[in-house]
């Protein structure tokens, strides 16, 4: 595989060993793949198989035991802890399943706070968040506590956050976990329009219906990447 200039993901022979006493629990084994800019792919694998191990790798919230990771072309093993904080806030969008919005804050603050860790201008950060909030449709409801608003609602706020600060990549841990059936659909449709955008998103999912309206399915299995699906193969 080539380091190229749309390659964003570059994982080599990664694998993540967890020390439990005097266990070892070898949660990835040697896997590699990787992300090429404006990809669409899904993670997809049991309870175990080793998918939200190698999500915390992929979003720097943790290091890998063995292997290398280069994102964007830089090795994340080689970064300090100031340069992977950095990288969490502006190139890495996350978006979780339970949400993770301040319940206090009106839509409008949530989305804003990534700016504000940033240090961006009131001015920047007021453009950046409206146009966040429109690109997922909540606009109108931008004065809206999460209490007051529907759980597609909540999700939807937590990808404008996600998106506020233009990542490289977004990635969601089970986005529709929460949601009933209509409204997950609904939220694959704004990933979907997103991607058509030029973002490059990867989702982790134990849904195969989530997995199979992705581009790509990297299938895990006891910490090995066990098949790799492309759509139209």
């Amino acid at each position: 595989m080539s380091g190229e200039n749309n390659t964003i993901i570059l994982v080599e022979n990664l694998s993540k060993v967890y020390e439990l006493g005097k266990t070892q629990v070898k949660a990835l084994c040697g896997v590699t793949f990787d992300v090429k800019k404006n990809e669409f792919i899904a993670i997809m694998g049991p309870s175990g198989s080793g998918k939200s191990t190698l999500m915390n790798l992929i979003g720097c919230l943790d290091t890998p035991s063995e292997g290398k990771y280069l994102l964007n072309g830089k090795l994340v093993s080689a970064m300090t802890e100031n340069e992977l904080a950095h990288i969490r806030n502006r190139e890495i969008g996350f978006v979780f399943q339970v949400f993770n919005l301040l319940p206090r804050a009106t839509a409008f603050r949530n989305v804003e706070l990534p700016l504000i860790y940033k240090g961006a201008r009131k001015k920047e950060r007021e453009d950046k968040v409206r146009k966040a909030l429109a690109l997922v449709d909540m606009k109108e409801r931008m004065t809206h506590r999460p209490p007051e608003l529907s759980g597609g609602e909540r999700q939807r706020v937590a990808i404008a956050r996600a998106l506020v600060n233009e990542p490289s990549l977004l990635l969601a841990d089970e986005p529709t976990g929460n949601l009933d059936s209509k409204t997950g659909q609904e939220i694959l449709n704004l990933f979907h329009r997103l991607h058509e955008r030029g973002n490059t998103i990867i989702i982790v999912t134990h849904d195969s219906n989530v997995a199979q309206q992705t581009e790509r399915i990297l299938f895990l299995k006891d910490g090995r990447l066990e098949r790799e699906v492309r759509k139209g193969a």
